[in-house]
């Protein structure tokens, strides 16, 4: 079994009235989420809130974390993510306050020896390994959606007006079920990072990647890059785990 050390950290920014992100780092280091909430208010608040209660709940409820089949992981974490947004509309039905509000939601679950990443919405989950960042998520904005398809460039999406807009989030009606689960095997001296979009609209993947590898700690490396994404001119809240695998 690989060992792993974490930290975590979320703020509001210099821009923001209210943190709408929610982070969670479960007790045995099993599961760790990052929720990015919409809606304005309160709304994306609770949205956020509800997603890194539900989603944990679900999965200690239907999932064998020691030795459950990739299969069963994956249908497990469709099904926590379907449960979760079908309570987000719920809410939102019947609470007039929380009428607009959604979430995007980035996962890294550990099930015996392997890790599964998943997300959805804009939230990102990388992996560090050597001197090698990927992105193990990928964004479902139309802005993306519009760079995959060879419509716009990697300059233009920079800076394209529906830059921020997502298709696929929690608290969408055409569901947030179907994201691509990532299967992984964690190797000494790799890192992983879970992270809202406050922080990779301020730094790019270079500097992501340079500051990742540079921490000693996990923590000091989620302080280290909150504080770059801010300083960088990030105007959103910035939120992020980062786990070490030793």
């Amino acid at each position: 079994m690989v060992s792993i050390r974490t930290g975590h950290l979320s703020v509001t920014g210099n821009f923001r009235e209210n943190n709408e992100d929610n982070c969670y780092v479960e007790g045995r280091q099993r599961l760790f989420i990052v929720a990015d909430g919409m809606g304005g208010q309160s709304a994306g608040e609770r949205a956020s809130a509800l997603a890194v209660e539900l989603i944990p709940r679900y999965l200690e409820q239907h999932l064998d974390f020691q030795s459950a089949s990739a299969s069963a992981v994956r249908d497990a974490l469709d099904r926590a993510i379907s449960s979760a947004n079908s309570e987000i509309i719920a809410l939102s039905e019947v609470d007039l306050s929380a009428r607009s509000m959604g979430t995007t939601v980035v996962i890294l679950l550990r099930v015996g020896g392997a890790l599964y990443a998943v997300g959805v919405g804009d939230s990102r989950c990388y992996e560090l390994r050597g001197n090698a960042l990927r992105q193990l998520t990928t964004d479902h904005s139309i802005t993306q959606a519009l760079l995959d398809s060879g419509t716009i460039s990697a300059e233009e999406a920079k800076i394209h007006r529906y830059k921020n807009v997502l298709y696929k989030y929690l608290g969408c009606r055409d569901g947030a079920s179907g994201a691509l689960v990532t299967e992984l095997s964690p190797r000494a001296g790799d890192r992983y990072l879970l992270c809202s979009d406050g922080l990779n609209d301020g730094l790019k993947d270079s500097e992501i990647a340079r500051l990742l590898k540079a921490a000693q700690d996990p923590q000091k490396a989620c302080e280290t890059l909150v504080a770059a994404a801010l300083s960088a001119g990030s105007r959103d809240n910035v939120s992020c785990i980062a786990l070490f695998v030793d």
